[in-house]
Parts: structure tokens; C-alpha cells; sequence
């Protein structure tokens, strides 16, 4: 098929924002929507203004995140201090201000930096909102800022996740490895980008990390990382996402199917790694389709590659026959949909969305993708099934469900890797390599 170019990192105009809105601003108003709408932090921080200027944006963007990441503690120091639920632009406020006063509790001069935070706070309220509720918001944000000062009650009060995630955690990893976790979740993740080109030095600002081919994006070269992202020179991505690629192990002049493909970042991987032959990228029609359309077209010219946009759960050899696409490969991945409980520190806001019932819902799709993905495996080929989640009920369960189906009968479990943050400096990831009789 041919695949439509399209530049990445295009501007979305912002209804949200006024004109000559500043970074504090901005993260009110992100975080008023985002209250109103639990729409996901990502989407709803490319609503930023392309007017904003890039100071503005850093500070809109570390503002927003810590609120989220820090919500369920800044929401426990406001609870019952006002007799009657403000507006959602008043709370928006007590929680950027709230944000700022957690961020300063080990200040050497924490007195002058808390009447800094609540002054600045009340001013912008009486612009933000009224100058009555700049009065409330002065009232409250005193009160809320000992609160602060208050030693937690729990690991999981301390940060700011809901206490049957931790409570998993502990009981799956120990008490000391939960902590380490919630640390990790709580602290901004850096960027990473991987280098696509063999034959150009690296700039500068890409500092070498230890994982072949990924590098660390430093702060202030957001221009030039744009244009080295549009013209395909690097992918940003985690180097985590490498795990699951390096087990496929694309070979030249291979078949591959990326069952789950969306958004893209690890078929572009595959593409580079073959060089050559044939690639079928699978994915369900939405938003992220997208994506994955404008991935794949940087992907290598010598690379034959296909999108095709439907349900691995729907679609049989038939279906690929119509296409005259391969009905067998020689590997196949299927990175699945899971609970992102590896990733929660650049999906910041997966905490305050998932359920304690989500683990099986999940684990049940899962199985019936991997049954789906079996199906498209030549005999000697691979399959790798591989998530972003850290949960036992998502990866060996799923592999042990698989195993004693009969379908799982003619494939053996060659290798596999677990990753974890505290282990590998890096999201987690976990991927399972098994190979067709």
C-alpha cells in the first residue's frame, strides 16, 4: 500500500488559551479541563498554544504533570477545608499552588518560599478568577500548605497512589521494591530519542546512554530534536522498547507481522533492523492509526511494508489472502494492550484511570490476542508476545493460560526477559520468545 507522508510535531490549535497566556496560567487551565474531562494529560498538553514560548511551555508542562502525579496528595491536604466544593478553576488553582508548596517542603527558606507560592497564587486568582475567591484560595492554601508538612500515613499517601495498587506491589515485589517503584513513577522522566542513521555523527545534545543506540535529549534543543525527529534521523522513544525487537531479532528479506502495531515505534524499529523484505503492520481503526501511518512512511524504502487497519481478533488467513499479503511469517509480534503499569512515569495519569479489575480483563484479552497471533506464525517461525506492564497477571500468567491451551502445544518457550526500573535504569517492559514446531 502506499503510505501518506505526513510531518510530525504539527501545531494543534488551542481553544483553551487566551492570548499572552503565561506557563502558570496554562497549567491552570490545562488542569481545570483535565478535571472536567479526565481526558488523557498527552492530548491534553498538544492543546498547548503554539504561541507559547518554549520557557512558558517547560514551565505550563512540569507544572500540569506534577499536579497529576501528585493529585492524590495535594487532594488530601484540601480535603474538608472548605465548607463547600469551589469551582473547578478555584480547585485548578489550590492544586497548581498545592503542586508548588509540596515541591518546596525541603526549601532552606521554606517560610519565604511558602508566602512567595501563595501570594503569587492569590494574584493570579484575581485575574484566573475572582478577587473573593482570591480570598478563599489565600485562606486555603495557608491551611493546606501544614498539611503538607504532615508525615504521611501510608506508602502509598506518600506517593500519591491509590492504596490497592500499592498494596499489589508489596505483595508481588516486597516492600522495598514497591518503594522503589513509587519513586520512580514520581519523578519526570527523561527523553529519549534513538539514532536511525549509521553513516551521521550524533549532535551534542544527545548525550549517550548505555543502551546501544539510544540517547538522552538534553533540555533546551527542543527545535533541533524537531526537526531531526521529522526528517527521520531519530525516534523518540524509551530505550525499554528495544527489548522485544531485540528477542524478535528481524532478520533481511524476512516476513514479519506487527500484530498490535500502533503507534508505530517498534515497526519503524523492525524496518530498520530488516533493511529488507516484508513488513505487515496490523492495527484496530482510531486515532493512533495515524500515527502508525506516519511512522511507517520513514520507514527504509528497501523495507516493502503494508498497514493494514483491522482487529487481530477478527481477521484470518483469508483476510491476508484478500490483500495477497502473506499468510504465514516467519515472526510475529504482538505487543499487547496491557495496564501501562510499566510506564507509569510517562503515562502520568494511569494511576488515577485503572481498576483493581483491570488485571484480568486485561490478562483475558491478552490470551485471546496471543491464540489470534499463534494462528499467523510459518512452522519454525517466532512469536513474540511482549507488554508494557509489570504485572504478573498480564505476562506469566498469560504465558502459563497459553501453554496449557492446545494451541500452545506446538510452540516452545525459548527466552524471555523482565524488566524492571530499579534493575534496568529504564520502563518496565516484559517479552516472551517462543518458536513454532
Amino acid at each position: 500500500m502506499k503510505l501518506d507522508v505526513k510531518q510530525g510535531f504539527q501545531n494543534t490549535t488551542n481553544r483553551l488559551l487566551p492570548h499572552g497566556a503565561d506557563g502558570w496560567s496554562t497549567a491552570v487551565l490545562l488542569i481545570e479541563r483535565w478535571l472536567a474531562t479526565q481526558e488523557r494529560v498527552d492530548a491534553l498538553l498538544e492543546q498547548l498554544t503554539p504561541g507559547l514560548p518554549a520557557q512558558e511551555r517547560a514551565r505550563a508542562q512540569h507544572l500540569f504533570y506534577g499536579v497529576v502525579r501528585w493529585a492524590g496528595r495535594i487532594e488530601g491536604a484540601l480535603a474538608g477545608l472548605m465548607a463547600m466544593p469551589p469551582r473547578t478553576k478555584v480547585r485548578a488553582i489550590l492544586l497548581v499552588a498545592g503542586f508548588e508548596l509540596h515541591e518546596q517542603r525541603l526549601a532552606a527558606d521554606k517560610i519565604g518560599a511558602v508566602a512567595k507560592i501563595i501570594h503569587h497564587a492569590v494574584e493570579k486568582a484575581k485575574t484566573l478568577a475572582s478577587t473573593k475567591e482570591a480570598g478563599l484560595i489565600n485562606a486555603v492554601a495557608r491551611k493546606m500548605s501544614a498539611r503538607l508538612d504532615e508525615a504521611p500515613k501510608s506508602l502509598a499517601e506518600e506517593f500519591a497512589h491509590p492504596e490497592w495498587l500499592v498494596s499489589r506491589w508489596v505483595k508481588q515485589f516486597g516492600a522495598d521494591k514497591a518503594r522503589q517503584l513509587l519513586e520512580w513513577n514520581q519523578k519526570p522522566a527523561p527523553v529519549y530519542a534513538r539514532w536511525r542513521t549509521a553513516t551521521e555523527p550524533t549532535p551534542d545534545f544527545l548525550a549517550p546512554t548505555k543502551w546501544t543506540g539510544f540517547f538522552e535529549v538534553k533540555a533546551g534543543h527542543w527545535d533541533e530534536v524537531r526537526r531531526l525527529a521529522n526528517d527521520g534521523t531519530i525516534y523518540l522513544q524509551d530505550p525499554s522498547t528495544r527489548l522485544c525487537v531485540d528477542l524478535l531479532a528481524p532478520q533481511p528479506g524476512e516476513t514479519i507481522l506487527d500484530a498490535c502495531a500502533a503507534p508505530g515505534g517498534k515497526s519503524l524499529m523492525i524496518a530498520d533492523a530488516m533493511q529488507s523484505g516484508k513488513l505487515v503492520a496490523l492495527d484496530e481503526e482510531g486515532p493512533r492509526l495515524q500515527r502508525l501511518r506516519e511512522n511507517l512512511s520513514r520507514a527504509p524504502k528497501t523495507v516493502d511494508v503494508s498497514l493494514m487497519p483491522a482487529d487481530l481478533e477478527k481477521v484470518g488467513t483469508v483476510f491476508f489472502r484478500d490483500f495477497s499479503l502473506p499468510e504465514a511469517y516467519d515472526a510475529v509480534l504482538l505487543d499487547a494492550p496491557c495496564s501501562n503499569t510499566g510506564v507509569m512515569r510517562h503515562r502520568i495519569d494511569v494511576k488515577q484511570r485503572l481498576q483493581e479489575g483491570d488485571f484480568a480483563q486485561h490478562g483475558n484479552q491478552q490470551l485471546a490476542l496471543l491464540h489470534a497471533a499463534a494462528r499467523m506464525v510459518r512452522s519454525g517461525g517466532r512469536l513474540v508476545y511482549s507488554t508494557c506492564s509489570l504485572d504478573a497477571q498480564e505476562n506469566e500468567a498469560v504465558m502459563r493460560a497459553f501453554f496449557d491451551s492446545r494451541a500452545g502445544g506446538v510452540f516452545k518457550r525459548e527466552q524471555h526477559i523482565l524488566a524492571y526500573p530499579w534493575s534496568e535504569g529504564h520502563d518496565a517492559a516484559a517479552a516472551f520468545l517462543l518458536r513454532k514446531n
